[in-house]
């Protein structure tokens, strides 16, 4: 069995934990005999390619999408509607704005037919443009491939254009994978609705949608009403092969509490910032960390700052690989107190390491981590005293730390591709 797989990012270039899930993904299809050919907007060349064939889209001529331009647009059924578009026009004037805009992409791509598009791969603010032409690319490499295999595979809202133009072109079954929604990056006033468009229009074009937790689940079937008989939870799972178990000096004698994600709304750092100024009036031999960057960084140092506890608190910015796993080292606690988190891989990484844990309830990790413990993400007293107790009592910590290490060693991505293969056979056979 053979799937094309749509992803944007592929360690060791990652932003976040959306490129780690490919790499075990992959690693666990190919554990199961399955074999991948994996799309990117931009490879580096030094990507692991053990477990998979790695297409970078970046070198990929738009060329042999279909016989002709008209064709190719009328098959994805795309038209990227400019932000300068006039929101409040009668449906006459609305159709004859977007033909006109439809024109306009056609002549525009006609220009461009047989270029190649030269991708960044991050998240800039040419986003839009960059998925739409990953759209345009991804109907191409399909064609080219088509022979090659079974099923298509996308992940997240970012790939979700490409996989519906690889399966109108092809006719072969699509797999969207929705690792997280707008409904979790933001409360539902500020949700941007081109990406909201996208997310639905790939989850009703798709033969089955694949979500990390049955709290994600839940929200792609209420709030996008998608069909629940195609919905299916395949909880995520971690990579632990190739990680040494590093021995890190510190430079302090204090315990350490550290929060690693991003600095967003969706992360909760400010419930944080709070329940650690509630563990720094009951003691002071401890101090707090939080790794990551985001739009609420600045926000939050000047919230530290007010709290007056700057001299007990650390911001690391950004940090991958190796540095990872070092602040975990360093780290007697770890905290995930997210506001909504479709699962959250950063606490079975803590866990791994030895570092007793502490997640939200409102996280999907929560449906299957026993030993970790569980709070609402805005009862900062509770998550107060959780870690002072875990600083405060080694008996608990201990424990907490062992029963941890084994459950989430028994968390594997073979485990949960295998559901995944079972997903792809039942397509095929349909």
């Amino acid at each position: 069995m053979r799937v094309l797989m749509f992803g944007w990012e592929f360690p060791p270039h990652i932003a976040g934990g959306l490129g780690t899930a490919c790499e075990g993904i992959v690693k666990g299809l190919a554990y199961n005999g399955v074999e991948t050919l994996f799309v990117m907007p931009s490879a580096s060349g030094d990507e692991d390619q053990s477990a998979t064939t790695i297409i970078n889209a970046s070198d990929v001529a738009v060329d042999t999408a279909s016989s002709t331009v008209d064709e190719f647009l009328d098959k994805v059924k795309f038209v990227h509607i400019g932000t300068n578009m006039i929101p409040y026009v009668g449906p006459e004037e609305f159709s004859s704005i977007v033909e006109e805009e439809r024109r306009r992409q056609t002549e525009d791509f006609r220009i461009q037919y047989g270029m190649k598009y030269k991708f960044s791969g991050k998240y800039g603010t040419n986003l839009m443009e960059e998925v739409a032409r990953y759209a345009m690319v991804g109907g191409t490499i399909a064609m080219q491939h088509k022979d090659e295999f079974d099923v298509i595979h996308a992940h997240d809202w970012l790939t979700y254009l490409a996989g519906i133009a690889a399966k109108e072109l092809t006719g072969k079954p699509l797999v969207v994978h929705v690792h997280a929604t707008s409904y979790d990056r933001g409360d539902e006033k500020h949700i941007d609705t081109r990406i909201l468009d996208i997310e639905t229009r790939g989850m009703l074009a798709a033969d089955r949608v694949v979500t990390v937790s049955n709290l994600t689940r839940s929200i792609v079937i209420n709030k996008y009403h998608i069909n629940p008989s195609k919905v299916v939870t395949v909880h995520n799972a971690v990579d632990f092969s190739g990680r040494e178990n590093l021995s890190v000096e510190r430079g302090v004698k204090d315990k350490v509490v550290t929060f690693l994600g991003r600095i967003t709304f969706q992360k909760g750092p400010e419930y944080f910032i709070e329940a650690a100024a509630k563990v720094l009036k009951r003691t002071d031999n401890v101090r707090f960390v939080m790794a990551g960057s985001g739009d609420m960084m600045n926000r939050c140092i000047k919230y530290v700052a007010r709290l007056g506890i700057s001299d007990r608190f650390h911001f690391t910015g950004f940090l991958r690989g190796k540095d990872v796993q070092k602040m975990f080292a360093l780290s007697d606690v770890y905290i995930m107190p997210s506001v909504s988190e479709p699962f959250g891989i950063s606490p079975l990484e803590a866990m791994r390491t030895n570092v007793p844990s502490i997640i939200s309830h409102q996280s999907g990790a929560a449906e299957i981590l026993k030993y970790a413990f569980k709070v609402d993400f805005w009862d900062v007293d509770a998550m107060a005293d959780c870690i002072f107790g875990l600083l405060k009592y080694p008996a608990l910590s201990s424990f907490a730390a062992k029963q941890g290490y084994d459950e989430v060693n028994r968390l594997k991505w073979n485990i949960a591709t295998a559901k995944l293969k079972t997903i792809y056979e039942s397509l095929i056979q349909k």
